[in-house]
């Protein structure tokens, strides 16, 4: 990845997310509960879940030590963790942060309910909690992810286009997130709006972990109980998974649309091959952007009203100021115009070996 290239793309689409409304801060982060004010010399704590998926090593931390950086002029120390999808590892881990005296904390929950001690405990030590892609339960201050609803109807949308005249007469699985991750559910809920009453469903799972081998065990037993004829698609939540369903189905001769997200390499290749119909691309640098601006911020004391234009609820908090991020259905048919043109990839990456005579019809070049 090219880190100017990305650099630019946070630039543009930080401008764009920080023209739309205005709100007033909550959570924890308002004013009159605010840290003193404090200079460049700040200390973030930075927890993301797990490294089986690429986007969390390879473009979230990245982007978000960068942006950090620049916004103290390099005085900032980070100190990250990664709990590699153990809940139990990510509670220690605030506790290390605690006992480092970090005066903000970025969080992705590995399991959204069960991190809700940990964020008070923070919160009791005067360590604003800012929730990143998931939203954390507890006192968070801020938080910044994807309208989840709209990337699980985005899916489903997409899939109907894939099966056409198929909808009428066959099966789909769906092959959902961890119900751990409250983001799951949003994507389940955005998928049934698109899918229910257009498409029977089959089958249904709740993959444990979002595991890869989870989903593709969960598809075995799916084409073992509806039969390998009756499948016309398959709905899954994310790209990793969707690498071990498209495993399973071409193990039983099965060739249907599958859908995905986060846009991975692999997937995009997937893509162009034909092996996969869709992603969801999420372009990481405007979240990552809005987490750092906020994380910043509240570590200085300063207001969130220029950084964060929505507000959301979780399960324990009210008017947490957000930014939620636009997502985009990725085909075959804009790959330069996603995430080449951001600069996620080079088609250079893209198009290797095998995939070079699909990138060529397809048209894929940058």
């Amino acid at each position: 990845m090219r880190r100017a290239a990305v650099a630019i793309a946070a630039g543009a689409m930080a401008v764009s997310l920080a023209a739309c409304g205005s709100a007033e801060e909550a959570g924890g982060g308002n004013d009159s509960t605010a840290s003193a004010a404090k200079g460049d010399d700040i200390k973030v704590g930075l927890l993301l879940p797990e490294n089986q998926t690429a986007r969390y090593e390879k473009f979230d931390r990245p982007l978000i030590e960068e942006k950090i950086k620049e916004l103290t002029n390099g005085k900032a120390t980070i100190d990250y963790n990664n709990a590699k999808q153990d809940a139990n590892l990510q509670a220690q881990q605030v506790d290390t942060m605690i006992t480092n005296k970090v005066d903000v904390l970025i969080l992705d929950a590995v399991d959204a309910k069960a991190i809700k001690n940990s964020v008070q405990k923070a919160v009791d030590q005067g360590i604003k909690v800012v929730a990143y892609d998931r939203l954390a339960e507890g006192p968070i201050s801020a938080y910044t992810s994807f309208d989840n609803v709209s990337v699980g109807k985005t899916q489903g949308e997409a899939l109907l286009t894939a099966l056409g005249d198929k909808a009428k007469d066959g099966q789909i699985v769906m092959m959902n997130g961890s119900v751990t991750d409250p983001n799951a559910a949003q994507f389940k809920e955005g998928a049934h709006s698109a899918l229910d009453g257009k498409v029977k469903i089959g089958k249904e799972y709740d993959t444990k972990e979002w595991k890869p081998e989870n989903a593709n065990a969960n598809m075995e037993a799916a084409i073992s109980a509806l039969g390998k004829d009756k499948i016309v698609g398959v709905y899954s939540a994310n790209d990793g998974m969707a690498g071990g369903i498209i495993t399973a189905l071409k193990a039983a001769g099965i060739d249907v649309p599958v859908t995905g997200q986060d846009a991975e390499l692999a997937a995009v290749q997937r893509i162009v091959a034909g092996e996969q119909y869709m992603s969801v691309y999420k372009p990481y640098a405007p979240e990552a952007t809005a987490a750092a601006e906020m994380a910043v911020a509240l570590a200085q004391g300063k207001s969130l009203d220029s950084i964060a234009k929505d507000k959301v609820d979780s399960g324990s908090a009210k008017g947490v100021p957000s930014v939620l991020v636009p997502v985009t259905s990725l085909t075959k048919d804009n790959i330069n115009d996603t995430v080449i043109k951001d600069g996620v990839y080079t088609a250079a990456e893209i198009c290797t070996g095998k995939y070079k005579a699909a990138c060529d019809k397809a048209g894929v070049t940058g």
